[in-house]
Protein backbone atom coordinates (compact mmCIF):
# COMPACT_ATOMS: atom_id res chain seq x y z
CA UNK A 1 0.00 0.00 0.00
CA UNK A 2 2.73 2.48 0.95
CA UNK A 3 4.73 1.52 -2.13
CA UNK A 4 1.72 2.29 -4.36
CA UNK A 5 1.31 5.74 -2.80
CA UNK A 6 5.01 6.54 -3.24
CA UNK A 7 4.94 5.43 -6.89
CA UNK A 8 1.75 7.47 -7.51
CA UNK A 9 3.44 10.58 -6.10
CA UNK A 10 6.57 10.07 -8.20
CA UNK A 11 4.60 9.37 -11.38
CA UNK A 12 2.30 12.31 -10.62
CA UNK A 13 5.29 14.62 -10.25
CA UNK A 14 6.71 13.45 -13.58
CA UNK A 15 3.36 13.65 -15.39
CA UNK A 16 2.64 17.09 -13.89
CA UNK A 17 6.08 18.39 -14.84
CA UNK A 18 5.69 17.09 -18.40
CA UNK A 19 2.25 18.68 -18.62
CA UNK A 20 3.69 22.03 -17.58
CA UNK A 21 6.43 21.65 -20.19
CA UNK A 22 3.98 21.11 -23.05
CA UNK A 23 1.92 24.17 -22.09
CA UNK A 24 3.05 27.47 -23.57
CA UNK A 25 4.11 30.21 -21.18
CA UNK A 26 4.76 30.02 -17.48
CA UNK A 27 2.21 28.68 -15.03
CA UNK A 28 2.19 30.26 -11.59
CA UNK A 29 1.24 27.19 -9.56
CA UNK A 30 3.12 25.44 -6.78
CA UNK A 31 4.90 22.11 -7.05
CA UNK A 32 2.36 20.51 -4.69
CA UNK A 33 -0.51 21.52 -6.99
CA UNK A 34 1.50 20.29 -9.96
CA UNK A 35 1.95 16.88 -8.31
CA UNK A 36 -1.74 16.64 -7.33
CA UNK A 37 -2.88 17.58 -10.84
CA UNK A 38 -0.30 15.18 -12.29
CA UNK A 39 -1.66 12.33 -10.17
CA UNK A 40 -5.23 13.17 -11.19
CA UNK A 41 -4.22 13.46 -14.84
CA UNK A 42 -2.44 10.13 -14.68
CA UNK A 43 -5.47 8.42 -13.15
CA UNK A 44 -7.85 9.98 -15.67
CA UNK A 45 -5.52 9.09 -18.54
CA UNK A 46 -5.27 5.47 -17.41
CA UNK A 47 -9.05 5.29 -17.02
CA UNK A 48 -9.61 6.70 -20.52
CA UNK A 49 -7.06 4.30 -22.02
CA UNK A 50 -8.60 1.23 -20.40
CA UNK A 51 -12.12 2.42 -21.30
CA UNK A 52 -11.07 2.60 -24.95
CA UNK A 53 -9.87 -1.00 -24.82
CA UNK A 54 -6.21 -0.51 -23.93
CA UNK A 55 -4.58 -3.77 -23.00
CA UNK A 56 -2.74 -4.70 -19.86
CA UNK A 57 1.03 -4.36 -20.00
CA UNK A 58 3.80 -5.79 -17.86
CA UNK A 59 5.88 -2.64 -18.06
CA UNK A 60 5.41 1.06 -18.57
CA UNK A 61 2.33 1.86 -20.61
CA UNK A 62 3.50 4.78 -22.73
CA UNK A 63 0.15 5.45 -24.38
CA UNK A 64 -1.67 5.72 -21.04
CA UNK A 65 1.09 8.01 -19.75
CA UNK A 66 0.85 10.23 -22.85
CA UNK A 67 -2.91 10.51 -22.34
CA UNK A 68 -2.18 11.29 -18.68
CA UNK A 69 0.10 14.18 -19.69
CA UNK A 70 -2.64 15.60 -21.91
CA UNK A 71 -5.21 15.23 -19.11
CA UNK A 72 -2.86 16.84 -16.58
CA UNK A 73 -2.20 19.74 -18.97
CA UNK A 74 -5.95 20.23 -19.33
CA UNK A 75 -6.33 20.16 -15.54
CA UNK A 76 -3.57 22.76 -15.16
CA UNK A 77 -5.32 25.05 -17.65
CA UNK A 78 -8.66 24.53 -15.88
CA UNK A 79 -7.03 25.19 -12.50
CA UNK A 80 -5.56 28.43 -13.83
CA UNK A 81 -8.94 29.51 -15.17
CA UNK A 82 -10.76 28.69 -11.93
CA UNK A 83 -8.23 30.39 -9.68
CA UNK A 84 -7.73 33.34 -12.03
CA UNK A 85 -3.98 32.78 -12.37
CA UNK A 86 -2.67 33.89 -15.71
CA UNK A 87 -0.08 32.11 -17.79
CA UNK A 88 2.77 34.44 -18.60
Amino acid sequence: MLWTIIVAIIVGAIIGALARLVLPGRQSISMVVTIILGILGSLIGSWIYTSLGGGETNGIDWIANAIGVVCAAALIVIYGMVTGRKQV
